[in-house]
């Protein structure tokens, strides 16, 4: 029995317990029931990295604003399916304000989270055209994303983004697009888990392959704005948020409210369909469609098969944000740059312990600071460090189930990190490089 932080044959019982093969190859949920069931046994708190939510409390405009609409009685009335047009004016204005792009209210729409908006858009767009049926991942990305294709029977393919920055990005795009078999790309910026984040280069780069190939790309803002390194939450002026809407028409937007406005359980996020595209027309969507108009049959197609619209309450919730934060009432970015905060003070605290940054660099400068980092310990593959990190009491993920090539690496998500488990995690990492001394 070794001397680890947390409890070792408790430890041990519960792995066994939880009849996972390998807890270095668990799933995000996975592993967070691992956990659970440790913490509640032994008693001890672990430093809870594993799970990507937010650590703040919620933007109280929101709150205020389903109240009032409950209180309406909009609980007892079915929302449309496109969304409440008081929101869906707010996020076009936030597109104008925040990414410097016009797209009409009917493009804009509530969806049950931007998971809801990303399921809807797989379906869609992989059924624009017969002859193209795969989508193609920037990774690394959200394990999910992968499951839902599953899920749908749609194929995919991917590739790890690490070696392929700035110009490099556009041969190894287009070994993908020349084969026409490709109908979207999706991505995310900043990026989960990496957290790396485009160039405007990088974007440029994906709108001409797109423009080139006739290929919607679909660009995942979950933590709009959150690359602290600039300024982006001034409405109206530069610089904006970069994104990929800049060099192309063929876009979906996915701007969740979960991260930035730490409004996660309320399940809303923004699809934004550019105007070109929504007005598209395609034949083969009348396979599974009742209008082979693009915008059609994403609403009165996939969106309505998946809910009956987005919960009344929380839309009234993001109008009420939206509009503070559209009339610069409310500043989001101030609130969140506590996540900027604890991750240059935990990156330290690893670094000062032998670890090291996986993903480090956007083409020449140094990665942000913000929602993730990526480390490794030198000698062990990513599944081998995060199965003896349970017992230091640290839990994240492995960037194996992310799509990632770096295989020797973990993601950490400080939102759920207190302040005052600083001292503790200096503690158990100081104790980790004890007993896994690297060989000189």
């Amino acid at each position: 029995m070794k001397a680890t932080p947390i409890n070792f044959e408790v430890v041990n019982q519960k792995i066994k317990e939880s009849k996972l093969a390998s807890v270095g190859k668990a799933s995000i949920r996975e592993i967070k029931k691992l956990v659970d069931t440790i913490e509640s046994t032994t008693g001890e708190k672990f430093i809870r990295m594993e799970m990507g939510i937010p650590g703040l409390a919620p933007v109280d405009i929101g709150i205020q604003a389903e109240i009032a609409a409950l209180k309406k009685g909009v609980a007892a009335i079915y929302p449309d399916i496109f969304g409440i047009p008081p929101l869906k004016k707010e996020i076009s204005r936030f597109v104008k304000l925040f990414l410097d792009i016009d797209v009409d209210p009917d493009g804009c729409i509530p969806t049950v989270g931007s998971m809801q908006g990303g399921f809807a858009s797989f379906m869609t767009i992989n059924r624009m055209n017969k002859k193209k049926d795969t989508t193609l991942f920037i990774d690394p990305g959200f394990p999910v994303h992968k499951q839902q294709h599953r899920v749908l029977g749609i194929k995919h393919e991917s590739f790890d983004v690490y070696n392929y920055r700035g110009e490099k990005l556009r041969d190894k795009l287009e070994s993908y697009l020349k084969k026409g078999n490709i109908s979207g790309i999706l991505y995310s910026n900043p990026n989960n888990p990496s957290w790396i984040c485009f160039t405007d280069t990088e974007l440029q780069i994906i709108g001409e392959m797109a423009n080139k190939y006739d290929v919607i790309i679909m660009e995942d803002l979950a933590y709009f704005g959150m690359d602290f390194r600039k300024d982006y939450s001034k409405p109206g002026e530069p610089p904006y948020q970069p994104s990929v809407s800049k060099y192309t028409d063929n876009y979906i937007l996915f701007i969740s409210s979960s991260k930035v406005f730490s409004y996660a359980g309320q399940r809303i996020g923004m699809m934004v369909i550019s105007d070109s595209l929504y007005s598209r027309r395609s034949e083969d969507l009348t396979r599974y469609y009742s209008s082979d108009q693009f915008g059609h049959a994403m609403i009165f197609g996939s969106l309505y098969s998946l809910s009956s619209g987005t919960a009344h309450s929380p839309q009234y919730g993001l109008t009420a944000i939206l509009q503070a934060v559209n009339n610069g009432e409310y500043n989001f970015r101030e609130v969140v740059r506590e996540y900027e905060k604890k991750a240059k003070i935990m990156k330290k605290l690893f670094l000062d312990n032998g670890f090291y940054i996986v993903y480090d660099k956007d083409e020449d400068n140094l990665i942000a600071d913000g929602f993730y980092f990526t480390f490794a310990y030198p000698g062990m593959s990513g599944e081998k460090l995060l199965a003896e990190l349970i017992y230091y009491g640290i839990s994240a993920i492995t960037l194996s189930i992310t799509g990632s090539e770096r295989h020797e690496g973990i993601r950490a998500c400080v939102s759920l990190v207190q302040r005052s488990q600083f001292p503790d995690l200096e503690k158990r990492l100081k104790q980790f490089q004890k007993d896994h001394p690297v060989n000189a």
